[in-house]
Order: C-alpha cells, then structure tokens, then sequence
C-alpha cells in the first residue's frame, strides 16, 4: 500500500481531530492562573522601585527544587517556536486549526502563572532567569524529525505527558503546598493536550499503520524533551534525575510504555516489511531502556547510601 501524503492524511484525520477538540472543550475546567500565586508575599525588587534586592537567602527553595523549576519555566516560555512548529505541520484549516489556537491559549498560561509564582515568592534570580528566557527564546525550537504531521502528533504525544509528569513531581518535591497546587493544575493541563494527542495518533495507526509506527520509531529513537536546548541542560538534567523527579525510570515506566500500549503498537497486523523492521527495532529500545533505567537506580542508591554514611 502506497504512503498517504501529508495532506491525504490530514484530510482523513480531520474528523477525529473535530471529534478530540469537542471531547476537550467539554472537558477542560477554565482556571485562572492568577488565582495561585500568593501576591501577598510579594515586594518590589531593587531597579527604578528602589525596592529590594534578590538574595538567595529569600528562597525557600532548595537548590535542586529551584533547578526544576527554572527549566520547567524555560521550556514553557518556547511556546512561540512550538506553535510555529505545530502550525507548520497541521495547517490553519479547520478543526485543525482551531485545536492549535486553544492548545496555545492554554499553554500560554503555564509560563505567566509559574513566573509570577517565582518572582512573588522570590525562590529565583529574577535577572538571571530573564537573561535566560531571552537566550532561550532566541535560540528557539526545532524539532530533530521531519517537519510532518505524523511525528509531531507522535513527539507531543510523548513530551506532553513527560511534561505533566515533570511538572507533577517538580511540585511534590518543593515541598511548598502552593507550588505543588499551582503545578498540579499545570499538569492537568498537560493531560488532557496529551490525551488529544494520544488519540489522534491512535487514529493515525488505523489509517496509515505503517507510515505511523514508523514515525513513532523516530520519535522515541531520539526523543529529546523541548527544553533540551536551554544552557547547562544535562547537567541540570542530571540534578533532576537524582532527585527522582524525572529519570529513564520514568520515561520508560510512565511516559513510553503506558502510551505505547494504549496504541496497541506491539499487536498490529499486517505490517509492512520496513513497518514491522521499526518495530522490533522499537521493543529492543524499549528493553535497552528498561536495562539502562535499572542501572542509574542502582548508581544512585549507591550515591545516596554513600552520603547517608558520610552525615551519619
């Protein structure tokens, strides 16, 4: 069976699409970001307010609560390079283009409610973190696949849920009722554009089986979270991964796998021969994964044993 262009494919997807967008506008709450910052702790900072400097003192975050925090900001704040992203592989038609502009809206919330959430409670640099927005924003995003719809519907599918997950134990580990409240209404966010997302592709692997596993190979082979260009990534990346807030444990257990098997991937029939090829490409990842995950567990309990020892 021939391959279905991009448009054939976004023609025949255009109805689950509808279909996905009314689902979510009957289920999506209305929150108001600004209902979750405690403006009340706020002051001015030091500038034409004359108010008060930042001082590390200030922050009830710890250092590593803080690291998440700030790369969770950034990567909200790319939102500009990942509507040009989407709108470039969706198109502006139709239900098409209505999801893209409710999925920004909503988007657009996260990076305004966390900021004024950081900048009220003072647990970050303030000229630091504008400094790095700017950076980032400047470099923008681009997506390391084909500029197509099937692997952006397949990438958000995966990042959208890694996000929630993100967001979800970034707001636990804070230890700050407030943040934790205010990233929990994030990630509920994050789950239902994921949930949108998921499904199209479900419908996807019906319509272009083969075209679509292959485009989930690429995306899960290099999987990058968005924020993957913002300075010091990997090491923060790791701090992160120390902490257990997001590690290879997690995106193997609870991002790749549970939307793998939602997909069905590994029970389709009648594959293609290249189709079949990237899937079983697909399931030695996933164990290579599973190996890889067990390993940094283990190097990091050792880690923690060590320095339990050394304070005791």
């Amino acid at each position: 069976m021939a391959d279905l262009s991009q448009l054939q494919l976004i023609t025949e997807l255009e109805p689950v699409v509808a279909k996905e967008l009314d689902r979510h506008l009957a289920v999506a709450k209305e929150w108001m970001p600004h209902e979750y910052v405690p403006w009340s702790e706020g002051k001015d900072f030091d500038g034409p307010l004359g108010g008060t400097a930042w001082d590390p003192e200030q922050s009830r975050m710890s250092p590593t609560a803080r690291t998440a925090l700030v790369v969770n900001l950034l990567t909200e704040d790319n939102l500009p390079s990942y509507h040009r992203e989407i709108y470039n592989s969706f198109g502006a038609d139709g239900a098409w283009g209505t999801w893209i502009g409710r999925w920004t809206a909503e988007e657009g919330r996260h990076g305004t409610a966390i900021r004024d959430y950081l900048l009220t409670t003072r647990a970050v640099d303030p000229v630091a973190l504008e400094r790095e927005r700017i950076t980032h924003m400047t470099a923008g995003f681009n997506t390391a696949h084909e500029l197509d719809m099937l692997h952006t519907v397949a990438y958000v599918s995966f990042q959208e849920l890694a996000t929630r997950i993100s967001h979800r134990n970034t707001g636990r580990y804070t230890a700050d009722p407030l943040c934790d409240q205010l990233l929990a209404r994030i990630a509920a966010d994050e789950n239902l554009h994921m949930i949108f997302y998921r499904n199209v592709v479900k419908a996807a692997l019906e319509v272009a089986p083969d075209q679509t596993i292959k485009a989930v190979w690429d995306i899960v082979e290099g999987f990058q979270m968005p924020g993957s260009g913002i300075d010091g990534f990997a090491r923060r990346s790791l701090a992160i991964a120390l902490a257990g807030i997001y590690d290879l444990r997690v995106h193997h257990d609870e991002v790749l796998s549970p939307v793998l098997k939602f997909w069905d991937i590994f029970d389709i029939e009648g594959l293609s021969g290249e189709a079949e090829a990237a899937r079983e490409k697909l399931a030695a990842f996933m164990g290579n994964l599973d190996v890889k995950a067990a390993r940094f567990e283990e190097k990091r309990s050792a880690q923690q044993a060590r320095l339990a020892e050394r304070l005791s």
